[in-house]
């Protein structure tokens, strides 16, 4: 199996029942999980969001954390670091994307030493998409 960068918005339907989840899980017999270390917050984040618009309701929230847990224990998980932050702030100098994106990106940049070589970068966010295609990755839209 080849292992692909999981953007948490490419995660979180996986745990909660949206429209692109069968894409995803086609996409998850693809490619392994890789994903940034803060995926989890992130993605308990939009859980909480969903849960407060009502379009969960606690047990589907509870669920979804479970599925989460699951999910995580067959993960590899891009821990942070001094060099991935530095890498962050050039991205969002050099690419319209918010401060969680960069560092989604520069996680995925460091999964693969800075050489993305068409790797495959899976995510829900169409600017994030763009400048993942921009360096390199294979954009993958979930």
């Amino acid at each position: 199996m080849e292992y692909a960068f999981w953007d948490s918005s490419a995660l979180v339907p996986l745990c909660v029942q949206q429209k692109p989840t069968s894409t995803i899980e086609a996409l998850v017999i693809k490619h392994g999980m890789v994903v940034w270390w803060c995926a989890p917050v992130e993605m308990h984040s939009a859980f909480s969001r969903l849960l407060r618009m009502g379009q969960l309701t606690s047990r589907q929230l509870v669920a979804a954390q479970v599925r989460l847990e699951k999910i995580r224990s067959g993960w590899r998980e891009i821990q942070p670091s001094d060099s991935l932050r530095e890498m962050a702030i050039r991205l969002v100098d050099r690419f319209p994307l918010r401060s969680a994106d960069a560092l989604q990106l520069a996680a995925a940049l460091a999964w693969r030493s800075g050489k993305p070589d068409g790797r495959a970068f899976i995510s829900g966010d169409q600017q994030l998409l763009n400048a993942a295609r921009q360096l390199g990755f294979n954009g993958i839209a979930a």
